[in-house]
């Protein structure tokens, strides 16, 4: 071989090398991990006992979103009965007027599709947590929804969100957390549907 052509195979397998090298993926900044779905933060798929039903199993996350839903009702009929400036009742008149006659199992299944689809919606497993009920706008509408007493305003929805928020802080969700801002933006992301008029 001659020198020539002996410098140009070195060229050659030297170019070679080093732009095999800089296609090599090992240069890249490895990815951020994926943030926990909300619902892993709220507990996940971790077995614990149920406290509602003594010798049952539930998931935590699950049982989290529970203990925020019962919450927020406790607060919402709370302000009914305090008959507090805005209050929601005319929105829950159907189901309240049920509990008042001492129905409540409307009620329950109210607490159960809020819960399913919470849990669903931010990362519960199936077949655990499905939601099977109505779309948000016909959820929301009167008209499509014997359920629901009114329409609902910004400000409503504005109170809605403020009684989630206060039940998730009095459930161990820490205010102006980032778990906290999360569950807040899943809210916001139902506005519009929910707000018809």
């Amino acid at each position: 071989m001659t020198k020539f052509s002996k410098l140009a195979l070195c060229a050659l397998v030297l170019g070679g090398s080093m732009f095999f090298t800089s296609c090599n993926d090992d240069d890249e900044t490895p990815a951020a991990p994926a943030k926990p779905s909300i619902y892993a933060r709220l507990g996940g798929t971790t077995m614990v006992a149920d406290p509602d039903n003594a010798g049952q199993m539930i998931e935590q996350g699950r049982l989290s979103y529970r203990k925020v839903v019962n919450s927020t009702v406790g607060l919402i009929v709370a302000d009914v009965q305090n008959n507090a400036p805005g209050n929601l009742g005319a929105h829950f008149a159907p189901v309240l007027g049920e509990v008042g006659a001492g129905n409540t199992t409307n009620l329950a299944i109210l607490v159960d599709n809020l819960t399913d689809f919470f849990s669903f919606n931010t990362g519960g497993t199936n077949p655990v947590n499905t939601y099977s009920g109505l779309d948000m706008v016909r959820a929301h509408n009167p008209a499509q929804n014997p359920r629901m007493g009114v329409k609902s305003t910004n400000a409503n929805y504005d109170k809605f969100v403020g009684y989630v928020g206060a039940a998730a802080v009095s459930n161990g969700v820490p205010a102006n957390s980032e778990l906290f801002t999360d569950v807040v933006a899943v809210l916001e992301s139902l506005r519009a549907p929910i707000v018809q008029q």
